[in-house]
Parts: structure tokens; C-alpha cells; sequence
């Protein structure tokens, strides 16, 4: 068990540094105006071309048709090319 001390330093820097993290972050959350978030939800939520629209990704190549799998060997029943 002494043999362990050694590492009751190492352990205490640990823990002091993660709760003085901790707290800093608690810091730069801040408080937005309720006039501010009400009128992001509202642009949010407005359908129409002033809403930022993210492009779906789109493939070159059309995905290949999914084999079934039942665990054992199968010949299948189109012919594959």
C-alpha cells in the first residue's frame, strides 16, 4: 500500500485542475436577451427562401442493391454482373 503514495500528488493536481475547469466554464455561458432568442426561433422556424438551407448530400453513383442476409450460402436468384 506505500508503494501507492507516490501517486497522491499526481491524483490531487488532477482533481484540483478539473474542478477549476469546471468553474471556469461556467463563466463564459453568459445570458442571451429573451427579444434576441425569441426572434432566432422565429427566423428558425420561417419556412421561405430566407431560411439558410443546408444542401443534402448527393451521390455520384446510385447505391447498390442490398443483398439479404440469412447466414447460409444462397445462389442468387438474378444474375449478378
Amino acid at each position: 500500500m506505500e508503494i501507492l503514495l507516490w501517486l497522491v500528488p499526481s491524483v490531487v493536481v488532477t482533481v484540483v485542475a478539473m474542478l477549476w475547469v469546471a468553474w471556469l466554464g461556467r463563466e463564459g455561458r453568459g445570458e442571451v436577451d429573451r427579444e434576441v432568442a425569441v426572434r432566432r426561433l422565429a427566423e428558425a422556424l420561417e419556412p421561405g427562401p430566407r431560411r439558410r438551407r443546408s444542401p443534402a448530400p448527393g451521390y455520384a453513383a446510385d447505391r447498390p442493391a442490398r443483398d439479404r442476409s440469412t447466414g447460409i450460402a444462397v445462389r442468387p436468384s438474378r444474375r449478378v454482373s
